[in-house]
């Protein structure tokens, strides 16, 4: 019957230069160190493999083999193996030897559209050992991957240092790599750092011609008619932004789309749809489209070197009906709130605005819908009281031959927009009121 005998005091004052164990063997010499496997002691040399008993002399039993060396306190160069003592009869929990494996991988790597595969040769297994009972084991080696990967910025592609560890095999797989880059393997760095010794080490050096992989990230510059900002009250009218996936602009929109692809890429393909039809297609790295009818649209862009391609990436432009509101009154006392005769509007593509004065007379035009009347008569304040304008758009979605009712606008104190079914046609009149009320 195996028996465990507990050390206490012997391992009082030992060198450090020697690994005790409570099973009573210890290596010599200071190229070893103890590793635990799970509860399995398993001591690895750099050198020679040396042990010694620190009971005196024991019976040494090899597990493999079935060899017993009788009545010895030392053990020099020990052969790899799995081992207990015994001592007077009785048999002492088992312990595991093993060289340091060499240093000696090399290493091929092969890029793919969807992974990177590192082929390993030479010796990359484990340390196997086999229990008392018949049971194996292994101590697995660790090894570490670094290299450089393409992050996106949110304006770039830049490089950035990666590492993952893996269990050391002969084939590993990283994520795809879009871009040159060195890659180097460090093995059984944890194991050699306790031996004080350098990292054990493999590397290539990938260059473009031998990347596949391909992404690509689409961003997108959009502009509209009008100011920018306080000056313009169009409704949810949009600023020159980045892409945006879908939100509603307003106006005639002119989009500037960027596929931003990565090194490999060799192809880029744009389609572009309205609803469900298939309006343009374009083969340009980046493009530019002009949205005018309303609707939602989908831009689709892929890319490919014609080994890989990249999934494909779609954004969502929705273009709103066209609108035309006006006030019917409006306050240019200096005080910054409603200081303009000015109107709402969306989506507009033609605009032209006339007001008179109660005698029909002609005192200001204008014809950008972001802009509008302070309420001045060559620069000088005008009189409180009632205003006539007329107004003709067309909006961006009125049809390419609408036409507006009558010749020209005149001073005409009528309804002017008398067919609402002409859609984007506006021909509006009516009253403003200028009220100036407490200057500021």
């Amino acid at each position: 019957m195996r028996k465990t005998i507990l050390i206490i005091g012997l391992l009082i004052g030992v060198a450090a230069s020697l690994y005790a164990l409570p099973l009573g063997v210890r290596a010599s010499g200071g190229d070893a160190i103890l590793v635990y496997n799970g509860n399995d002691p398993l001591f690895i040399f750099n050198g020679s493999i040396d042990m010694s008993s620190i009971m005196g002399p024991v019976d040494w039993y090899c597990i493999e083999t079935g060899q017993v060396d009788k009545n010895i306190e030392h053990q020099y160069n020990m052969d790899e193996g799995s081992y207990y003592i015994i001592k007077n009869g009785v048999a002492y929990d088992p312990f595991y030897v093993f060289r340091l494996k060499p240093n000696d991988l090399t290493m091929r790597v092969e890029t793919g559209c969807d992974n990177t595969t590192l082929s390993l040769t030479g010796d990359t297994k484990g340390y196997h050992y086999t229990r008392p009972d018949g049971t194996t084991g292994v101590l697995t080696r660790s090894c570490t991957i670094d290299y450089n990967a393409l992050s996106w910025s949110g304006e770039q592609w830049t490089d950035s240092v990666a590492s993952q560890t893996e269990t050391l095999a002969g084939t590993i797989f990283l994520p795809p790599l879009y871009g040159p880059t060195p890659v180097t393997v460090r093995y059984d760095e944890d194991l050699r750092e306790r031996l004080h010794l350098t990292a054990a080490l493999v590397s290539d050096t990938l260059p473009l011609d031998s990347i596949r992989a391909v992404k690509h990230e689409v961003t997108s510059l959009a502009t509209t008619r009008g100011t920018e900002g306080e000056d313009s009250n169009e409704r949810n009218r949009p600023t020159s932004q980045d892409l945006i996936t879908g939100s509603e602009y307003s106006g005639a929109l002119e989009v500037a789309f960027y596929s931003n692809p990565t090194p490999a890429v060799q192809f880029v393909h744009w389609s572009i749809y309205h609803s469900t039809e298939r309006i343009a297609t374009r083969s340009d790295q980046d493009i530019r489209y002009v949205f005018t009818d309303p609707g939602s649209y989908r831009v689709v862009c892929a890319v490919n070197n014609g080994t890989c391609t990249s999934d494909s990436t779609e954004v969502t432009v929705a273009i709103a009906e066209s609108y035309l509101a006006v006030p019917n009154v409006f306050t240019p006392n200096g005080d910054g709130v409603n200081d303009e005769f000015r109107v709402a509007y969306r989506s507009l593509r033609e605009f032209h605005c006339w007001v008179y004065n109660r005698w029909g007379k002609l005192v200001y035009q204008w014809t950008d819908p972001a802009q509008g009347w302070d309420g001045t008569i060559n620069g000088r304040p005008a009189a409180e009281g009632a205003y006539f304008y007329v107004i003709r758009a067309f909006g961006t979605d009125a049809a390419a031959d609408a036409k507006y009712v009558g010749a020209k606008a005149s001073y005409t104190k009528r309804k002017l927009n008398a067919d609402e079914a002409l859609i984007g046609v506006y021909q509006l009149s009516g009253d403003i009121n200028l009220l100036r009320g407490k200057q500021k």
